[in-house]
């Protein structure tokens, strides 16, 4: 129906505020419409140990919550972690329909809410925004599925595709607006990885600057202790096979991970076939020549029927620069 779509789009919307602050938890949008004249009550999930997004839409709409419809971006939880079900706050409710964006892969739940609010006599549908919303929680939907986060890798580079000078120089490419874009992506990410050439190099903070956020886990790649003055430090220190390594953080409850190393990892990273997400940042400048360094370093496609070829999600200007957005075909 028109008008669900466009309701569970608030919801979609509401949920895009609570990005980065709810992981291990989903960030879940929930608007809950009264069956009378009363407003739309709004919720986002709260980070960890807070309420869920259907609690705290359920406390904005107190009374009209009564034979009201939900809608809801992920199927209710149906389990007692360190909140109550929200399925059973739902039904203590008296909410009437409940209309939910895609199931909730979590072993926890996996159909069991809408399982369980069907009994209770609630009606629910399933998929609308589907596509939408399976976007907005891919790095979610992908740890409860396979363990491993979501690997978002991002290169900067001109647009003959190169990365620094022969002698190494290569800071700012881009310009401010790129780079605090990059930020955001630090903000969106739960871990944010570099190799070790990339820390003697550059010696990056790997902080959150120019945007609201917390700072995500700094990890890195490396076979040795890393300098005593890093200014990367604490960091998590890593090594061995890339699937290891996303196991690990997997496990830590890492849901995004942003890729930041230089072409060394960018290229391990990309012939692994570990990507999901490509951001390439493309600054209206040209090296010239051939000696320059490119995105990847090592071995690539021998013939032009071995080239990874994917599909462009999105392109945007970025003050002078443009950032492409490129994932799977």
């Amino acid at each position: 129906m028109a008008d669900d779509e466009a309701l569970m789009r608030e919801a979609i919307a509401i949920a895009a505020t609570a990005r980065g602050r709810t992981s291990p938890n989903p960030w879940v949008g929930c608007a809950i419409v009264p069956d009378g004249d009363g407003p739309i009550a709004l919720g986002a999930t709260e980070p960890p140990g807070g309420p869920h997004a259907e609690i705290a839409a359920l406390e904005l709409a107190g009374d009209d919550a009564k034979g009201s419809t939900v809608y809801v971006t992920l199927e209710p939880c149906s389990h007692t972690g360190r909140t109550g079900p929200c399925v059973q706050a739902l039904i203590a409710a008296g909410v009437r329909r409940v209309v939910v964006g895609i199931e909730d892969p979590d072993p926890q739940v996996s159909g069991t809410g809408i399982a369980r609010l069907q009994d209770a006599g609630v009606e629910v549908e399933v998929g609308t925004c589907h596509d939408d919303v399976a976007e907005q929680l891919a790095p979610y939907l992908k740890h409860r599925r396979t363990g491993r986060p979501w690997v978002t890798l991002k290169l900067a580079a001109t647009v003959d595709g190169r990365t620094a000078a022969p002698d190494g120089t290569s800071q700012w490419i881009t310009g401010p607006e790129a780079r605090m874009d990059v930020h955001r992506l630090r903000s969106d990410s739960d871990a944010v990885l570099v190799g070790a050439g990339t820390v003697r190099a550059d010696d990056p903070a790997l902080t959150i600057r120019h945007v609201a956020g917390r700072d995500p886990l700094r990890v890195v790649l490396t076979r040795q202790p890393l300098p005593p003055r890093a200014k990367v430090k604490p960091a998590l220190e890593l090594s061995g096979d890339l699937g290891d390594v996303l196991d690990d953080l997997g496990r830590r409850g890492v849901l995004q991970l942003l890729v930041e190393g230089g072409p060394t990892v960018a290229g391990d990273f990309h012939r692994a076939g570990l990507v999901d997400r490509y951001i390439v940042y493309l600054a209206p400048a040209l090296f010239g020549g051939d000696d320059a360094r490119g995105l990847f370093a090592g071995a690539g496609a021998q013939t032009i029927d071995d080239v990874w070829r994917g599909r462009i999600v999105a392109v945007d200007q970025l003050g002078a620069d443009l950032r492409v957005e490129l994932a799977a075909a």
